[in-house]
């Protein structure tokens, strides 16, 4: 079973606004991440968002997902991705980790992600762009237990740095590896290559 995790709990401070209710080709910026997975062989969809925010609930409307609050409210990264691990079926055996702000992402990307991850024979795969790391992360379900135990303060990196025998970089040349939308230049710069703007 291939699952997916979209981190949609951030509060946005430097963008001075909820940036994935932002719109983005004809949607909103988390809408096209959690779409981009509904549209490949992802089997779960999990979206973690913060306690009783019904502003992305409602940005994402019928999409079949599976709802997770994270209740800390101070929370970073690791712990939304705890709180998406732990939502995630017995059954599990693949696991794809997305924050909400790469809209950019779309089937194809996420399709040679998976293909790499198949015929890479290690259990973690991590795409890399012009020589940076990024996302989505991939990686096998047995390191759930670690992730939800250990690397505070390190989060995804850690796991990483731990297991640096077992990744395999998968290089490509698509920049929304490295999407990441913290400020409102970074929004306009997305939005301007979405656009085919120089």
């Amino acid at each position: 079973m291939i699952c997916a995790i979209v981190l949609a709990a951030g509060r946005s401070q430097r963008m001075g606004t909820q940036k994935l209710l932002l719109p983005f080709a004809g949607s909103t910026v988390v809408a096209r991440v959690v779409d981009a997975y509904l549209g490949v062989p992802v089997d779960q969809t999990t979206v973690v968002i913060r306690e009783r925010d019904e502003l992305i609930r409602a940005a994402l409307g019928d999409r079949p997902v599976v709802w997770v609050e994270n209740l800390d409210p101070s929370g970073d990264m690791l712990s939304s991705v705890r709180c998406g691990l732990r939502a995630l079926p017995i059954s599990a055996k693949t696991i794809l980790v997305s924050p909400g702000d790469q809209p950019s992402l779309g089937h194809a990307l996420i399709r040679q992600l998976l293909a790499a991850f198949g015929a890479a024979g290690r259990p973690i795969l991590v795409p890399v762009h012009a020589g940076r790391r990024g996302h989505p992360l991939v990686f096998a379900t047995h390191f759930r237990q670690e992730l939800l135990t250990a690397f505070d303060g390190t989060g995804l990196r850690g796991l990483l740095a731990a297991h640096a025998h077992e990744v395999s970089e998968w290089p490509t040349t698509d920049a929304a590896v490295l999407e990441d939308l913290d400020t409102p230049t970074d929004y306009r710069r997305a939005r301007g290559c979405r656009n085919g703007a120089k």
